[in-house]
């Protein structure tokens, strides 16, 4: 059977994702940003320490006397919960189904609530193989603005994005203008530079476009001290904001859902000054490493270099390869 091929509810369900999959974003606003909140999106690979970093950066933000609306972005729907002690905030999608099920309408308090001065709200998205995530995004920013997002009163609200989903409703807030500036959170490792480079890349293709985002800089998780995030930032033209370091006590209080940035705490002052930064950082235009440039950051001198060698049909088919005569048509010199 084909994937277009099974019709559960008497709807072709392969060709309703392939479909939704292909719709593409709207065109990209050209105009000024007007807001006098700071949107700010942050970006990283799924596991580099988002959640993490924002729910602390979000807490010592509130503390600092900021009014913050955090609002996770990703279809895990975790962003939320180093907050309130691993507990998971309703998402904004999955309760305005139940509530429309049941001919309602969603309240603010149905799914946002806070926490020592942070709003904190999860937009949700499909289950894995029930829909396109990009586009649960977009719907999710629509009930939003249903709410009265566009009228809220805050100082920051923080966006938590994945950053290596690649479809259109993850590049949202940088597509259509939704935000002032991108931070992204990456590691000493290449997959986490990869999607930070990729990032860059996609802030500078809508800055040619007539966009307005640019990157504030770069918040290095996990730092073990060996410097490539350190390298990668300094070559793409970004500052780094933060270097929370590789630190076991770091680990095991985020493992027990514990909040690490308060002013009291030993990390109060990393936190206090990664805000700061935050606050105060321009977005600028970043200038993204090719495939050579970000590998050459993890370029070792131990290492033994390899040429490409071109593979042959004989070396594709083995055993079976035939040698057929060429079809090419060689004229005699005249």
């Amino acid at each position: 059977m084909m994937d277009g091929d099974f019709k559960p509810g008497g709807g072709n369900q392969g060709d309703d994702l392939r479909k939704e999959a292909a719709q593409e974003p709207d065109p990209v606003h050209t105009g000024p940003v007007k807001k006098e909140t700071q949107i700010i999106a942050i970006y990283g690979k799924g596991g580099i320490g988002k959640s993490f970093t924002l729910a602390n950066l979000s807490y010592m933000m509130a503390q600092q006397g900021k009014k913050v609306l955090l609002i996770g972005c990703d279809p895990k729907s975790d962003t939320t919960s180093l907050l309130f002690g691993g507990r998971a905030c309703p998402t904004i999608i999955e309760t305005s189904s139940k509530k429309k099920e049941a001919g309602e309408a969603v309240a603010i308090g149905d799914v946002c609530f806070k926490r020592d001065g942070v709003f904190a709200m999860e937009l949700g998205g499909p289950e894995v193989g029930r829909g396109c995530g990009g586009r649960g995004i977009i719907h999710g920013f629509e009930l939003l603005e249903n709410l009265g997002f566009h009228e809220w009163d805050f100082d920051y609200v923080l966006l938590d994005f994945l950053g290596d989903v690649v479809c259109g409703g993850f590049g949202l807030p940088i597509a259509r203008d939704m935000c002032q500036k991108v931070i992204v959170v990456g590691s000493n490792d290449l997959q986490s530079l990869y999607v930070a480079n990729n990032v860059c890349s996609a802030v500078e293709y809508f800055r040619r476009l007539g966009g307005n985002v640019g990157v504030a800089g770069m918040v290095i998780n996990k730092d073990d001290g060996t410097g490539e995030a350190h390298a990668f930032a300094e070559k793409v033209g970004i500052p780094v904001l933060s270097a929370i370091p590789a630190d076991d006590d770091i680990r095991r209080k985020s493992a027990n859902y514990e909040i690490i940035g308060k002013p009291d705490s030993p990390w109060g002052p990393l936190f206090a000054e990664l805000g700061k930064n935050v606050a105060e950082a321009p977005p600028v235009h970043p200038t993204p490493l090719d495939q050579d440039g970000l590998l050459g950051l993890f370029d070792s001198e131990e290492a033994e270099g390899f040429g490409m060698v071109p593979a042959t049909a004989a070396d594709m088919a083995g055993k079976n390869h035939v040698e057929k005569p060429s079809l090419e048509v060689i004229y005699d010199e005249v």
